[in-house]
């Protein structure tokens, strides 16, 4: 099939024009919002501002595979905007996602600038408020987090898509927040699970994580859902779905990497934030299965210190780079990405379509934040 898309380039999904269209809706559906949350009271300005920073860049992955799934299914939109509208909620989503993991999670940071809880706190202090000030923000930011929970669906809702199309493609969505919660879950539960030495366990575990987590909410599920506006039919969504899960894996393993070897001042995150956190991701499954009995002890020690410094943070480096893990992760992150390309190669999809995602498939693998 041969279309052509008026919009964007397909060569380059996460373009410039596509990634400012993007904050552009994003952008406007917040100031549409400020009347009425200035009426309910001023000191809904802070929350407001703190929406507006956070939506405020990030990759756009979640709306790119919505807005080339639809590409890849029917080909160019009839109205953009209101696609472009209906792929952005799905940012709106995600960094409703971010903030509760922030909290989860206690980072200080994200995306470079102070994570929503901190400023919270901050403006508690600078107050005088009464209480305890990381309670304020803590508070502050799951409530900021429900609101744009709230607001990804009204987004959508209000983006122009015509009922047809939108209201048999709303369980993918659907799925999609289910899913996300509940990976979000799992990952909890593995963070305070006992350590296993046996590999094939902890990949299990690992990996249903990301499944959920990371898969059907980052690359699948918008994927699915583009292409279900898209009028794809059940075939064609199956056959997207064969092309997402390794692409939507080896999206999370490259997070994993990046989230103890990356540069900070691309990721926006503290450099071995994951080790702080004690994250039990693939790549830490293998390192404490792959290293000496000492090491490995030494390493698990390191997850879930809050307080590990940076002599610390490189000494788990060592010690993964030095296990194997770092390499059996590259090499899982390559055949995935292999295994996605064969898949997206049979897909019955348009010409514009199958080079965007191929792009959007590379980007999600080889980035370096």
């Amino acid at each position: 099939m041969v279309n052509s898309t008026p919009a964007f380039a397909p060569a380059d999904p996460l373009g410039t024009n596509f990634r400012d269209a993007v904050q552009t809706a994003i952008t406007d559906f917040l100031d549409a919002r400020r009347a009425e949350v200035s009426a309910i009271g001023p000191e809904l300005d802070l929350p407001l501002d703190l929406a507006n920073v956070f939506t405020g860049g990030g990759k756009r992955i979640r709306p790119a595979f919505c807005y080339w799934g639809r590409v890849a299914a029917g080909g160019a939109p009839d109205d953009v905007e209101s696609l472009v509208r209906a792929a952005a909620s799905l940012d709106l989503l995600h960094v409703s996602a971010l903030m509760h993991d922030d909290v989860m999670d206690a980072s200080d940071t994200r995306r470079g600038v102070p994570a929503a809880h901190m400023q919270f706190e901050e403006l508690h202090r600078q107050r005088g408020g009464r209480g305890n000030a990381e309670a304020f923000g803590r508070a502050g930011a799951i409530l900021l987090g429900d609101l744009l929970l709230v607001w990804s669906e009204q987004m959508l809702a209000n983006a122009g898509i015509p009922a047809d199309r939108l209201t048999p493609s709303r369980p993918l969505i659907e799925a999609m927040r289910t899913e996300v919660t509940c990976g979000q879950f799992l990952d909890v539960i593995a963070q305070s699970a006992p350590a296993t030495a046996d590999l094939d366990e902890a990949l299990v575990t690992a990996n249903r994580v990301v499944e959920y987590k990371t898969n059907r909410y980052t690359v699948q599920r918008p994927l699915q859902f583009g292409a279900a506006l898209g009028g794809a039919d059940q075939d064609l969504m199956d056959q997207l779905a064969v092309f997402a899960s390794p692409i939507g894996r080896a999206f999370q393993f490259r997070d994993d990497l990046l989230g103890i070897f990356g540069d900070e001042q691309l990721t926006g995150k503290p450099a071995g934030d994951d080790l702080r956190e004690g994250k039990r991701t693939v790549l830490v499954a293998h390192a404490l299965a792959q290293a000496p009995a000492d090491q490995a002890a030494e390493l698990d020690a390191m997850l879930g210190d809050a307080g590990l410094g940076l002599e610390q943070v490189e000494r788990g480096r060592q010690i993964i780079t030095a296990s194997g893990a770092k390499e059996a992760v590259e090499q899982t992150i390559d055949e995935a990405f292999e295994t996605a390309m064969a898949a997206l190669a049979k897909a019955r999809v348009t010409d514009e379509g199958r080079t965007a995602l191929a792009a959007l498939a590379e980007a999600c693998v080889r980035r370096a934040y």
